[in-house]
């Protein structure tokens, strides 16, 4: 797209949704030019609503993170794949009970929706980006799905970002081994699947082409809009590169080095 055709595009937009992880900060360091984008943002008076599929961390976390970093904002701005499970399994009405392979955090977030954790009796597997697992998790896990009892996961990325430019295992890594396990793939409702958008859109009011979804991962946020008709803005302080563009089926519609310049096409 040409300089003209993306200015036109940001001038029709009513929110700008943004991943975090490697989008804004990279572990526990911020993006020092995010903040001044998300500032210039709000000078605009421009919505905007953060995406994660990092379901480690809860809202209440992500706020208080984003606050420290010189993001203020409220919970009802970040919309995570944990809160999409949350919304699918009371959705399909899979069951109250679960076994998790997941955080502290996350087992809060459950709790608080009405979930009781149950190491016994489970009717459904919930597996999240579990930085607290164990084998003995792992080994309890499989051995359920073995029964029949219902796999879910919040998100599929095998990896997140941390600092100096690291990785560590993430949930879709985590669903990999149990699979490799039990033959079983997990049903994951998080980026870049429908019901992830389908409480984006619940939550802004608005459509998919008044949208512009911007991060870092080809197979989740750029799949995702290009998937459901959402403008899409690679940033390149994450996962992706641009030898990775050079193979992938997946193109954003805009690639740009950092997030902040997206201001180079609103002025």
């Amino acid at each position: 797209m040409n300089h003209r055709s993306i200015r036109q595009k940001l001038q029709s937009v009513q929110y700008f949704v943004l991943d975090m992880d490697g989008t804004i900060f990279r572990g526990k360091r911020v993006f020092p030019f995010a903040v001044t984008f998300l500032q210039e943002l709000q000078k605009r008076g421009l919505n905007y609503i953060f995406l994660s599929n990092n379901s480690s961390k809860n809202v209440w976390d992500y706020r208080r993170m984003l606050s420290g970093m010189g993001f203020p904002v409220e919970t009802g701005q970040i919309y995570t794949s944990a809160e999409a499970t949350i919304e699918y399994l009371k959705k399909k009405r899979i069951g109250k009970r679960i076994f998790l392979l997941g955080t502290e955090r996350l087992r809060q977030s459950f709790e608080k929706a009405g979930f009781e954790i149950n190491l016994t009796h489970p009717e459904v597997v919930v597996a999240g980006f579990d930085t607290e697992l164990t084998y003995e998790k792992l080994d309890q896990a499989c051995a359920w799905i073995r029964k029949g009892v219902p796999f879910v996961a919040t998100h599929p990325d095998l990896n997140c970002p941390v600092e100096n430019g690291g990785m560590k295992p993430d949930c879709g890594a985590i669903c990999a081994a149990i699979t490799a396990a039990t033959g079983v793939t997990p049903k994951i409702p998080g980026k870049p699947h429908r019901e992830m958008l389908e409480g984006l859109l619940s939550r802004t009011k608005t459509t998919p082409d008044k949208m512009i979804l911007v991060g870092d991962r080809l197979t989740t946020d750029i799949k995702m809009g290009n998937d459901f008709g959402i403008f899409t803005i690679l940033v390149l302080t994450g996962e992706a590169t641009r030898q990775d563009l050079k193979t992938s089926p997946i193109q954003p519609d805009v690639v740009l080095d950092k997030i902040i310049d997206i201001l180079d096409y609103m002025d």
